[in-house]
């Protein structure tokens, strides 16, 4: 209890009242007269033991002062902050000369909205619901006469709450200041939500990104939340709510906090306000929460760049060395043809060599994030090329691969880095059919346009991709159940989608559905 802030502050226009709450939370004269009985008692009866029992040690030693109305209560308020002692609890009285209990209240909440408010008195013109709408959720209520032992217990419980909401408080704040990887930051929020969770009286629980079309991305849970409670049906509860300027919503029992592009979804066991600080928690650790998932991307898209740049340096150094060895592969072919040597392995040869060239130009225009070069590109023709270059891919030919495209429907964009968006994509869908041996491997290939874009559809019949790959699919260097592979397929689609102006978006349907969407004229 040492660490507890045990600060009291009374305020009350009558001196009676406020000497006798002081006497007893700081109950000195008490404590002489006990301690001079137990002493005289155990010289009479040879008593080891105390007649009075001393207070007991879990409450806490209370340090007092007092105010006889509420604009010097406020003045000792607005001292204690400055002094950096807050108040833990304010025990005010509703009736008094000047400002009433509530204004006082109301002033001390422009200042403090943090301590703990007990209201102590007779009789009141106030209702509940008054006195919580006006100064806020986070206010107790005791009618006099009250007992000695009631005011030990709604200030000890007042403190214990105050100080138990400041440590959970400080430990939010440190939450953006960490640095910790993705798995590491995702345990720690998990553990802060559920101390939260107990907190605002909850045991279930959902972080996660709330967009502007409420679609929602879970980023942890805690409880039985989503066996329980459908996600959907929450937010289309709050659909018709306007929550741009309160970042705090509750309805009936759900309590939304969103902010930064993040929310926490809370179902509370009862129903009932929340009181106001409880709902400064849940705002600050959706606040908090984002900035640290934002560090942790940051860093880890720091890391990933800080790999693939060492990768890409000795790749590049290899590439470099070979690209020789390949160009001089169709030079070989050249002089064949020239000595009478005709054959169509030669061709495939001339293929092979040129798609191998093809790879590695791309690779190290990844490696170097290199723009793009536009120029009007055809795609029914761009699409079957990039499956004439996978032809010779094994087990290739059991997979139905149907193409849906206009003759004439033509793109701005780089020839080549669109083929190999193709042939990567292409090539994955055609690995996760041949790798889980589906029935009737198909892969479905769609190219349209509406007004001012040109629209990929990429979709097979497979397994889909794993639910805990989506959020980091298209990261370097990411790769799961694949005997061979980079990790960069995906890693290089996107960036070449981006590159054109365009967006790529994956989601499973009976099988992965890879959409992509570029502008149809030069940007």
């Amino acid at each position: 209890m040492n660490d507890v802030n045990t600060s009291v502050l009374i305020i009350d226009d009558e001196e009676l009242v406020r000497d006798n709450i002081e006497e007893i939370l700081v109950p000195r004269k008490q404590s002489i007269e006990s301690h001079q009985i137990n002493h005289a008692a155990s010289i009479l009866f040879d008593e080891p033991s105390p007649i009075l029992a001393p207070r007991t040690s879990n409450i806490p030693v209370f340090s007092v002062q007092k105010a006889s109305n509420g604009k010097e209560g406020l003045e000792k308020v607005m001292t204690s902050i400055e002094n950096r002692s807050p108040y833990a609890v304010i025990f005010l009285d509703m009736r008094m000369p000047g400002w009433d209990g509530l204004e006082t209240a109301m002033q001390i909440r422009k200042v403090d909205s943090k301590a703990e408010i007990i209201f102590i008195t007779a009789f009141t013109d106030r209702s509940i619901e008054e006195i919580v709408e006006q100064a806020g959720q986070n206010v107790g209520y005791h009618c006099k006469p009250y007992a000695s032992e009631e005011i030990i217990q709604l200030a000890t419980k007042g403190v214990t709450d105050y100080s138990r909401l400041r440590n959970l408080e400080s430990l939010i704040e440190s939450i953006s200041s960490i640095g910790l990887n993705e798995r590491q930051l995702t345990s720690l929020l998990k553990n802060i939500l559920d101390q939260l969770a107990t907190t605002i009286d909850t045991d279930m629980a959902l972080l996660g990104k709330l967009h502007d079309d409420f679609s929602y991305e879970k980023v942890l849970s805690i409880g039985a939340m989503e066996e329980r409670i459908n996600v959907n049906e929450l937010v289309t509860r709050i659909k018709g709510i306007d929550i741009s300027t309160d970042e705090v919503i509750q309805i009936d029992e759900l309590v939304l906090a969103r902010l930064n592009g993040y929310s926490v979804f809370a179902v509370l066991k009862k129903q009932g306000r929340l009181k106001t600080e409880k709902m400064y928690l849940l705002k600050l650790f959706v606040q908090n929460a984002a900035q640290a998932i934002r560090n942790a991307e940051m860093n880890e898209e720091l890391m990933r760049k800080e790999k693939l740049s060492a990768v890409g340096k000795a790749i590049g150094m290899v590439m470099h060395d070979l690209r020789v060895p390949i160009k001089n592969i169709q030079l070989i072919t050249g002089l064949m043809r020239e000595e009478g040597e005709a054959s169509e392995w030669l061709d495939l040869i001339d293929g092979s060599a040129e798609q191998a060239s093809e790879i590695f130009e791309d690779f190290l225009d990844f490696i170097r994030d290199t723009p793009v070069k536009k120029q009007p590109v055809e795609l029914k023709p761009l699409l079957e090329t990039a499956l004439l270059s996978l032809a010779g891919k094994e087990g290739f030919e059991k997979v139905h691969v149907d193409i849906k495209a206009a003759d004439k429907l033509t793109v701005m964009g780089d020839q080549s880095k669109l083929k190999r968006v193709m042939v990567n994509l292409i090539n994955n869908a055609a690995e996760a059919l041949l790798n889980t041996y589906a029935n009737t491997p198909r892969i479905e290939i769609s190219a349209w346009e509406d007004a001012n874009h040109v629209l990929f559809k990429i979709r097979d019949n497979g397994p889909g991709i794993p639910p805990d790959l989506l959020r980091t699919l298209f990261e370097p260097f990411v790769t799961k159940n694949k005997s061979s592979g980079t990790g960069l397929g995906l890693a290089i689609v996107k960036q070449y989608v981006t590159a054109h102006g365009g967006d790529i978006v994956v989601s499973n349907n009976n099988g992965a559905i890879f959409e992509i969407r570029i502008p149809k004229s030069a940007i």
